[in-house]
């Protein structure tokens, strides 16, 4: 079976993610310094074996090890009807848990389960960039909308939500092409954007049309609504549950690690327990930081994240993947670039600046990975 993280992620590598196994096999020893929504690791056709993921964003890490440590607490938490005010309040309270932050990078087992399902929650709700980012302007109802990051809950299909309207959409780990509605003036404002209501109001994902729930093996759909705990007076959720408890099945001997992505590619993680694949997909270096624009200010990260994947995409032990836009990396000779086409950016349509960088995705494949058996991921590509 195939998980799905259950929020949206921009420059999610869902599509990517056969090409990479197929290079990589069966490792023995298997890291990924920037996980997102984990979609590689999530479609990884082996037995998991040692594994370690990371994340600089603090709630993204907490997500994961909340779902990995109690995965019923967060799908409580998440399971809340989608309204404007909420959004605003949980955004606020979220951006000021300092403290939490703090102890997310020097605790490795920390991890708030509250904290994860508003995150989620908010994350399947917001429209843009802002969801969570202690950097941006304070929310307050009195701004009217106006705030640098006022977002609107978008209320999608009828009360639906973009999510549902769309058999394949719910599925995508990056929400890519999904439409977003225009309000209409109404007296709100020139595009002024509603929230997103999820399923029937409800945010994230769970039983409405085209959510895909993963096959459990005895542990599905059939038996969802006996299996929704002591929570289960809150909503008809059972679908949330299941999906939350597969992805705790699945992480359950993952190690969650929250900082900066070299911790998690020192020789004690990478050199000491045989055959090592590494995934670097790191936010590209260009443009604005902005997902939907196709990449990040900071140049020195993608940088540096070259650098150590050429110091050490010569050892045989290791089987290395670096991500990136066509020409953002000039790697030797014996890397293999492969061209693979993404699902368009957020919101893009033919011809906007998100359909082009679709078709510019490479991943570079180091010299020890398993010899070639595609060329291409385009679509329609021989």
């Amino acid at each position: 079976m195939t998980l799905r993280a259950p929020f949206p992620w921009f420059g999610g590598k869902s599509r990517v993610a056969p090409l990479v196994w197929e290079a990589f096999g069966n490792v023995t020893n298997y890291v990924e310094p920037f996980f997102g929504s984990g979609a590689v690791l999530l479609a990884r056709p082996h037995e998991p074996r040692i594994e370690t993921i990371n994340d600089a964003d603090c709630y993204v890490a907490n997500f994961w090890r909340a779902v990995q440590a109690d995965p019923d607490a967060v799908a409580f938490h998440c399971d809340w009807p989608v309204n404007e005010a909420d959004l605003s309040a949980r955004h606020q309270w979220l951006v000021d848990q300092a403290a939490w932050r703090q102890r997310m990078t020097e605790d490795p087992e920390h991890y708030d389960a509250r904290i994860a399902g508003w995150w989620v929650w908010g994350a399947c709700a917001w429209i843009g960039s802002g969801w969570c980012d202690p950097a941006g302007a304070r929310v307050s109802l009195s701004n009217a909308g106006q705030g640098v990051n006022r977002q609107l809950p978008h209320l999608g299909d009828a009360g639906k939500g973009a999510t549902a309207s769309s058999p394949t959409s719910a599925t995508r780990d990056d929400e890519s092409d999904r439409q977003l509605p225009h309000a209409g003036n109404a007296g709100r404002g020139v595009h002024r954007k509603l929230p997103h209501a999820g399923d029937a109001g409800r945010g994230v994902r769970t039983n409405g049309v085209g959510a895909k729930l993963p096959d459990l093996g005895g542990r599905g759909e059939g038996q969802a609504h006996t299996m929704r705990g002591v929570h289960s007076e809150r909503g008809e959720a059972g679908g949330v549950y299941t999906w939350m408890r597969a992805l705790a099945d699945r992480l359950r001997r993952v190690r969650v690690a929250c900082g900066d992505w070299s911790r998690v590619c020192t020789p004690s993680v990478t050199h000491r327990h045989g055959l090592t694949a590494v995934f670097l997909d790191p936010p590209y270096g260009e443009g604005a930081l902005d997902y939907a624009a196709g990449g990040n200010s900071d140049t020195t990260l993608t940088a540096s994240v070259r650098e150590w994947a050429i110091a050490n995409g010569s050892n045989p032990a290791m089987r290395i993947a670096l991500c990136g836009y066509e020409g953002q990396h000039v790697m030797p000779e014996s890397w293999r670039c492969v061209p693979w086409k993404a699902h368009g950016g957020y919101g893009g349509g033919r011809g906007t600046q998100a359909d082009a960088n679709s078709y510019r995705e490479r991943v570079w494949l180091s010299p020890h990975c398993i010899g070639e058996r595609q060329t291409s991921l385009f679509v329609g590509a021989a």
